[in-house]
């Protein structure tokens, strides 16, 4: 099969290359499937999983990716729940290869169904975005009708994805991001925007909810915010200054089957948009991966025509 991999740490994306690679074995309670559409997260050549096991071995050359649509093609022993030939879309585990790649081996438990009215590159934007934004949310902020959020990225792959679901939820939401995010944000469904490069966010007043995904000054401004018995939600590590009379959680986002289905019937019945910046095939993915433009939303690599 074909499958992009990376060796070298140092390197980053400048290290990715198209190989030929065997088809994966689906281990105990595995499947493996063929991928049809992959995710991909430009921070996952920092993670240590990327290159390591469980136990800190080196595991290069490593498949990094690890959100997937595609199709069962076979069963690991004891496997239940799923069926060959099934439509899933879901998440690998970080410490195994993952889905830029044509097959994959994954625990069944990690994935969901993906009915047929929802195409395989929909289905690939969902996974890491939609479960970062419902865990961040509901699990970890214990978001409440009537609270005011504060949404920083509005307009990316995950903010776009925390605008729509809190406003579902009754929530005011007030977004960030850059001066061309305002008009995305707004229709994403936040209140207000803010343009941090040119606007002062503090100028917004208290909030109950920060979902920080910047972190940096930014985070820390945040958390100054916060009301009292509020909450400070950040994916991208703890903040240096915590609320002061609220909770502040950093956390890494977990498969959930039942979120996922969720968050997939949100995307049939149009309460939830996902927003993808761009979509290209396996064989020019590399080179997408290291180009500088900036790109505001999900890259999807298309590995089955």
């Amino acid at each position: 099969m074909k499958a992009i991999v990376v060796t070298d740490p140092a390197a980053g994306k400048a290290g990715m290359k198209l190989v030929e690679r065997s088809d994966p074995v689906p281990a105990i309670n595995d499947v493996v499937v063929q991928v049809h559409a992959s995710g991909f997260v430009g921070t996952e050549l920092a993670w240590p999983s990327t290159w390591t096991d469980r136990v800190g071995r080196i595991r290069t050359p490593s498949v990094p990716g690890h959100e997937l649509a595609g199709v069962v093609t076979s069963l690991g022993y004891g496997t239940t729940g799923l069926s060959v030939g099934q439509r899933v879309f879901g998440i690998t585990d970080w410490y195994r290869d993952g889905t830029l790649a044509e097959y994959v081996a994954v625990e069944a438990r990690n994935l969901a169904p993906l009915s047929n009215d929802i195409d395989f590159t929909v289905g690939a934007s969902l996974p890491i975005s939609g479960l970062t934004a419902w865990q961040g949310l509901f699990d970890h902020g214990r978001l409440r009708a009537g609270q005011r959020v504060l949404a920083h990225g509005a307009a990316g792959a995950v903010g776009s994805i925390v605008t729509q679901l809190a406003r579902e939820f009754g929530a005011y939401v007030v977004g960030t991001g850059r001066a061309a995010d305002r008009q995305a944000a707004l229709d994403f469904g936040a209140h207000e925007f803010v343009d941090l490069d040119h606007e002062v966010l503090e100028n917004i007043g208290g909030v109950d909810l920060v979902f920080d995904l910047i972190g940096g000054e930014i985070g820390e401004r945040s958390a100054r915010m916060v009301r009292t018995g509020g909450t400070l939600v950040s994916v991208v590590g703890p903040s240096e200054v915590r609320p002061t009379d609220g909770l502040a959680v950093d956390f890494v986002v977990e498969s959930d089957r039942t979120q996922l289905g969720e968050i997939v019937r949100r995307v049939r019945d149009g309460r939830l948009r996902t927003h993808i910046g761009r979509v290209v095939p396996l064989e020019d993915a590399v080179t997408a991966f290291n180009r500088t433009e900036r790109i505001n939303g999900k890259t999807v690599i298309r590995i089955r025509p």
